[in-house]
């Protein structure tokens, strides 16, 4: 099919990937506007950006769709279907209504549930046993489309959001490629509202953790803010992300170093503990925990904040 990509980050790229492997013709691709990254904050292109200019692909940035003179290089691509994946631009109706087989999206959920912006860290927050990927077709709604196809998938019990979000890509590769080879002849099953949750982009500020929790609702933070913004906690003054954890036993104050060693340094929460096992200060690297504690020892019976500004030794 003659086809067009709209997305930005790896998720959508792989998707990309894999139109083009299909043989599809992908004679335009939107993204969204570069933006500076890294410590360097250079402009850099984003994955789909990369990948189309790799392949000769015009590659289209509109700020916005909002205005009729946006549409026109959609309209002028003589395109049968736009597939859409991780975007992060409205689409108008008067977009949706450009292609003569519709808009298609990859959506990283079981829809109805977890409709919107980050549905894989909103899964792991929930303690979800599974996901998967729903091809639908788009309406003017958040993600209320009819689902046209459905890959179911687990959660492992220790995945992070970059690793869950990494499968899903490639689940949601393939399933737009089995859904295009045969659109015309998949059912679409209306979305049941009344089941509907909603995956609300995820706040830096939800990243904080908060030892008054359970190990079990610290640990799912842990790896759903893992890679991106990452778990932060204070220790001494500073920020102190923490990548890597494992529920552990233990009782003491929320926040209460119990042990620090080879097991990890090990925290009290709000009800058991949680062994951290990477860890990262401020303008550093990330480190195992018996690496971090040889250049930062931190000792038992002292104590993590909630917040840098509270945070003390």
């Amino acid at each position: 099919m003659r086809v067009a990509f709209a997305g930005t980050p790896p998720f959508a790229a792989r998707a990309l990937q894999a139109l083009l492997d299909a043989g599809h013709d992908v004679p335009l691709v939107l993204c969204q506007l570069d933006r500076p990254s890294g410590r360097g904050m250079k402009t850099v292109p984003g994955a789909v950006h990369a990948l189309a200019a790799s392949r000769g692909i015009t590659v289209y940035q509109p700020p916005s769709l909002k205005l009729p003179d946006a549409h026109l290089p959609l309209k002028e691509a003589g395109i049968e279907v736009l597939v859409v994946a991780a975007y992060g631009l409205i689409l108008p109706q008067a977009v949706l209504d450009i292609p003569a087989a519709g808009c298609l999206n990859i959506h990283a959920s079981l829809l109805p549930r977890w409709r919107g912006a980050a549905p894989v860290q909103r899964a792991i927050l929930a303690g979800d046993p599974e996901t998967g990927v729903g091809i639908m077709r788009m309406e003017a709604g958040l993600d209320t489309g009819p689902v046209l196809l459905e890959k179911r998938i687990p959660i492992g019990e220790r995945e992070t959001a970059g690793e869950l979000t990494t499968r899903l890509a490639q689940v949601g590769g393939e399933a737009i490629v089995e859904a295009l080879r045969s659109l015309s002849e998949l059912p679409a099953v209306t979305q049941d509202s009344s089941r509907a949750t909603y995956a609300a982009k995820v706040d830096k500020a939800e990243a904080r953790i908060e030892w008054a929790l359970t190990n079990t609702e610290i640990d799912r933070r842990i790896r759903a803010f893992n890679p991106t913004p990452g778990a932060e906690t204070g220790w001494n003054g500073s920020p102190l992300k923490v990548w890597e954890s494992m529920p552990a036993p233990g009782r003491g104050a929320p926040g209460e170093v119990l042990s620090a060693g080879r097991g990890g340094l090990v925290v009290a929460c709000g009800e058991g503990a949680l062994a951290l096992l990477s860890l990262q200060r401020a303008g550093s690297r990330r480190m195992a925990v018996e690496e971090f504690l040889r250049g930062t020892p931190i000792q038992s019976g002292s104590k993590l904040a909630a917040s840098v500004a509270s945070s003390s030794q």
